[in-house]
């Protein structure tokens, strides 16, 4: 069996022994955390950070989350919104003078966390990714594909610089600036949008499916990556340096599984973690009324969306391109998260789930004890 380094409770034992079950499948590497009541349960990893396997994880390997950068983004605009900064059901407008171009007037930011604005596709060049300027002037600028708010088509790049962009009208500062000074920093948490250079060493580089090379594009689970439109993200892009620099708020976080769960925990407890309040319970509330439930045009698979969450029954959170997930229960005041640098098929890949359902397998005798 992999070895696998870190602690854990012994009624979560399931979670470290799942790890490992994925480790011998064949896996490079990961890391894993279960959080309940903001502390840790679980914190453990194994298994190697690069593709030749000759580089260890470590306790502070980090790597690139993908899409559960979106649950970091969606935070910093539920605390803006909980501190009367921010109004969900406002025009984007309102903040963003430009972004009505092209009949988007009546588009809510509301709309901009839900994947409802109607604007999904990223039609620019892999390099203006890396330019915020010239990135948020771009999603300015068309029409929406259907009407604001009627439907949902999953916005894989673009809603990081439409959130990103209202949060930097409001704050002045930029969404990685923000989460770095009002969210990471406070809680201890080492997570990044926007990787400065002196944490490279420790970056744990994507590592394609079997039979996959650098080329490997991004794609919809369950859809040829012909069938999304816009520019195809390759792996070779998110593992450039130019990827880890930029400030990509819907893809570009950096981090391990204990941030990941540590931030979201903030959502599984009722807005405070470790004496830090990020947001009131009410404001804890707010990510998980519903904004769409249906088909989403761009997934093709049923959805339930939140205000930047996806919903699953009374739970939270979000998955990445390569399988890191997140997901945080409040009725259970925990927080799942697992991080790695082995990318599957995403038609096939179903090991955040195991791993959430292993750490469901502990909470009864938890529990049991504090009762």
């Amino acid at each position: 069996m992999a070895d696998i380094q870190g602690t854990y409770d012994e009624l979560f034992s399931a979670v470290p022994n799942a790890l490992a079950g994925l480790l011998d499948e064949g896996d490079a590497g990961g890391s894993v955390a279960v959080f309940v009541d903001g502390e840790p349960v679980v914190d453990v990893w194994g298994g190697f950070a690069d593709a030749g396997r000759t580089v260890p994880w470590e306790r502070d390997t980090i790597t690139g989350v993908w899409s559960v950068t979106k649950t970091m983004t969606a935070l910093c605009a539920l605390v803006l919104a909980d501190r009367g900064d921010l109004d969900p059901d406002a025009p984007v407008a309102r903040y963003w003078p430009e972004f009505a171009a092209s009949g988007k007037e009546k588009v809510l930011v509301r709309h901009l966390l839900s994947h409802t604005a109607g604007l999904p596709d990223w039609d620019g060049p892999i390099d203006e990714l890396y330019d915020w300027q010239a990135a948020t002037a771009r999603l300015a600028a068309p029409a929406p594909q259907w009407e604001p708010g009627s439907a949902a088509g999953y916005h894989s790049l673009t809603q990081g610089y439409l959130v990103g962009e209202v949060v930097r009208r409001i704050t002045g500062r930029s969404v990685g600036e923000f989460f770095a000074g009002e969210v990471a920093g406070p809680l201890g948490a080492d997570f990044h949008i926007g990787l400065p250079a002196e944490h490279d060493h420790r970056v744990a580089l994507a590592v394609p499916p079997p039979s996959r090379d650098e080329d490997y594009a991004a794609s919809a689970p369950g859809a040829d990556a012909s069938s999304t439109s816009g520019t195809a993200v390759r792996l070779r892009d998110g593992n450039s340096v130019a990827w880890r620099r930029a400030q990509i708020p819907a893809a570009s976080g950096f981090g391990n599984a204990r941030s990941v769960a540590l931030v979201q925990s903030a959502v599984a407890c009722g807005g405070t973690v470790r004496g830090v309040r990020l947001l009131s319970r009410a404001g804890c509330d707010r990510a998980r009324e519903e904004q769409f439930s249906g088909e989403d045009r761009r997934l093709g698979m049923p959805v339930r969306w939140g205000l930047g969450y996806g919903l699953f029954g009374d739970s939270l959170g979000w998955g990445g391109w390569g399988g890191s997930l997140v997901m945080a229960d409040p009725e259970a005041r925990m927080a799942v998260a697992y991080v790695t640098n082995q990318m599957r098929e995403p038609a096939e890949d179903t090991r955040g789930l195991e791993l959430v359902m292993a750490a469901y397998d502990g909470l009864p005798g938890l529990r049991a004890v504090e009762g």
